[in-house]
């Protein structure tokens, strides 16, 4: 009888921790499980597309719509992943996680990471500071962020099988999630 790994989504807004949760629950089960992880943001079309802001009419680079992603390479990682019953547990992490049907219909457990807007703008600045300065983090953030978050990305949540807290340490949500997945490991 052939088995499939199990498949787990972790999605959220931009710096609420998805990549944190993600890379805490593929270290602790890589002991004893197979586990592939695959982070949205290195599929990501890097200035390729670009978007004009809606109120102050500059242009971007864009990466916050499902067009950055390729989604062709995705796909064809995420579905050899899914396919390989050598794999366990396959982690697919990113905004756009629930937000592609063929993606979300495979998935077995979708967790939403979340984080109030406000919180995830510092972490943001905290992130990118060395790159750009705090007037473009800023107006970056404003003028495009935070509207893609709210047509792509907060719609998903109601996908989401469990919402964690994205300003706790999330120790606690990580061994709640932990806990769950061995369970239907060993099922």
């Amino acid at each position: 009888m052939s088995k499939k790994p199990y498949v787990v989504g972790i999605s959220g807004g931009t710096c609420s921790g998805k990549t944190t949760l993600t890379n805490n629950i593929a270290a602790k089960l890589a002991e004893k499980y197979r586990i592939v992880v695959l982070h949205m943001d290195k599929y990501y079309k890097w200035s390729k597309i670009k978007t004009i802001a809606p109120i102050t009419r500059i242009e971007y680079v864009e990466h916050n719509h499902p067009d950055s992603v390729d989604l062709d390479l995705l796909n064809a990682d995420f579905f050899t992943s899914v396919s390989d019953e050598n794999n366990d547990i396959v982690l697919l992490e990113g905004l756009f996680a629930f937000y592609l049907e063929q993606f979300r219909e495979k998935l077995d457990l979708k967790i939403f990471v979340d984080l109030k807007s406000d919180e995830r703008l510092y972490r943001r600045i905290k992130r990118m500071i060395n790159h750009e300065s705090l007037d473009e983090i800023a107006l970056r953030y404003l003028d495009t962020v935070r509207y893609r978050h709210e047509e792509f990305v907060e719609p998903t949540r109601w996908y989401a099988d469990l919402v964690v807290n994205g300003t706790l340490d999330m120790n606690l949500g990580t061994e709640i999630v932990l806990s769950y997945i061995k369970t239907q490991m060993d099922c």
